[in-house]
């Protein structure tokens, strides 16, 4: 929600392909209202490790989006930007 709010704050700054995605995020988020039914110890397992790692456990959630992409089991949320150019150094 930071991230939209920043946005918010800072619309003209922001990219078209950036917003796209907050606006999907938030959208989810949306439709998701109602939460996750999880199994009773998939629950009590998230809130142990989200206290330990001192953090809420919808953050958890959002961090565990990010572990995802990370390990290719999503992809990247950002568009390519192909005005960029790019000197093939990486």
């Amino acid at each position: 929600m930071h991230e939209l709010e920043s946005a918010a704050d800072h619309i003209a700054d922001a990219s078209r392909a950036d917003l796209q995605v907050l606006l999907r995020r938030a959208a989810l988020v949306l439709r998701n209202v109602g939460g996750i039914n999880l199994d009773p110890r998939t629950d009590d397992a998230l809130t142990s490790l989200a206290a330990g790692m001192r953090t809420a456990k919808p953050d958890l959630v959002d961090l565990s989006g990010e572990w995802l992409v990370a390990n290719s089991y999503l992809p990247v949320p950002h568009a390519v930007d192909e005005e960029r150019t790019v000197d093939g150094n990486g």
